[in-house]
């Protein structure tokens, strides 16, 4: 059996007809760049996030640059984040000058740990405090990281909450209060990814801003167009984010399938729990089923043992899957600079030593979910008596 890591196709033939019709539309106006489709799509993801506002970018990266930008944060200032996330979260905080302080993660959600995170900012110097600027947490593989904890730890701060939510469009909190609110709603800001293999994917790259607040609002649109308002007259210096109207278009179509994806996906990881269970698989940690909604970007497996073996072998028998992520950040060569040594953030280390993702797309069919979860136990079950 061939089952690939994520299969774009498949989504793409049960929508073809409706993405070729709308993308005619766009080449029929030859308006490309924002416009009113690109208004369309923000107002529904600002509806889709129970945020106030969004404003369509032109990648995930980007959303978090123009983010960290328009926030003022720059040379020497500092922002907490994970160290357990794909490369443009710190990336981009090194962009704008400032400097990435590393928070370990928390063992079954892989989201940053919000009492390593009190424990962090408790042992600053007032001195060393005074430069930080955000907390950026990010609720990583489709769920989100702890927000009630971390809103407090920024508001007994002062400081901002910048979400990094590229992979958890859709995803719930519950706070103590019983409030349920949806991640990229709950800080100064949310930053959404439309890279194709998200949830909800373009056909190339895109991204997304929400905010609640009325003046971030009007500072994002202009520093998307270079800063200019209006065209041609700069009061501050923006950069090129803008959202193609094509991308937005296809975005669209795919929106109304969004839901019936990502209840797929659930259903997919409800069929995963129920296999491993029923087959007496050990050795195999299942992502945190938290009573929020997890949307599932990922299904993340943690082996104890030869997860690397366990990589291979799948592929050999060919099943699609993949790490997430090999090296921690703080431990990147391009971080050396930060003073960062191995056992730093240990959680993080074993988690890019031990995790392993498995398909998990709406198209997945039960029994090749089988297939996947028989072959996960015959490979765990000859290394124990071997």
């Amino acid at each position: 059996m061939n089952i690939p890591f994520l299969d774009l196709k498949a989504q793409y033939e049960a929508i073809k007809e409706e993405i070729i019709s709308v993308t005619m539309e766009v080449y029929q106006s030859q308006s490309f760049i924002l416009g009113p489709k690109v208004e369309e799509l923000e107002k529904k993801v600002a509806t889709y996030t129970q945020a106030k506002h969004a404003v369509g970018v032109s990648s995930g990266t980007d959303a978090l640059l123009i983010s960290l930008m328009s926030a003022d944060i720059g040379p020497g200032d500092l922002v907490i984040t994970s160290p357990y996330t794909f490369f443009s979260t710190a990336g981009s905080i090194t962009r704008v000058g400032a400097i990435p302080v590393f928070v370990d993660i928390a063992p079954l959600t892989y989201n940053i740990d919000p009492e390593k995170l009190e424990k962090k900012v408790s042992t600053m110097e007032a001195k060393e405090r005074s430069r930080l600027k955000a907390i950026l947490p990010v609720h990583l593989f489709g769920q989100c990281a702890d927000m009630e904890n971390i809103t407090a730890i920024a508001k007994s701060l002062g400081i901002l909450i910048i979400e990094d939510a590229a992979q958890a469009i859709g995803a719930e909190y519950k706070f103590s209060d019983g409030s349920l609110k949806r991640a990229g709603s709950m800080g100064n800001y949310g930053c959404f990814s439309f890279y194709p293999s998200k949830n909800l994917g373009s056909f190339g790259d895109g991204g997304m801003v929400t905010t609640n607040d009325e003046e971030i609002l009007q500072k994002l649109k202009i520093m998307r167009v270079h800063g200019a308002q209006p065209k041609y007259y700069h009061k501050v210096i923006g950069g090129n984010f803008r959202l193609d109207a094509l991308q937005a278009a296809i975005l669209l179509v795919k929106f109304n399938y969004l839901e019936e994806w990502t209840e797929k996906r659930r259903q997919n990881a409800r069929i995963y729990r129920e296999l491993f269970a029923r087959k007496c698989i050990e050795g195999v940690e299942l992502p945190l089923e938290s009573k929020e909604r997890h949307i599932y970007n990922q299904f993340v497996i943690k082996i104890d043992q030869k997860r690397d073996e366990l990589k291979r072998y799948l592929i050999n028998q060919g099943i699609g899957c993949d790490i997430y992520y090999p090296v921690p950040l703080h431990i990147q060569e391009c971080f050396r600079y930060l003073g960062y040594s191995p056992g730093d953030c240990p959680v993080a280390e074993e988690a890019a030593a031990k995790t392993l993702a498995l398909p998990i797309y709406a198209e997945l069919r039960y029994e090749q979910i089988e297939y996947i979860v028989e072959k996960i136990g015959s490979f765990l079950r000859d290394k124990k008596t071997s």
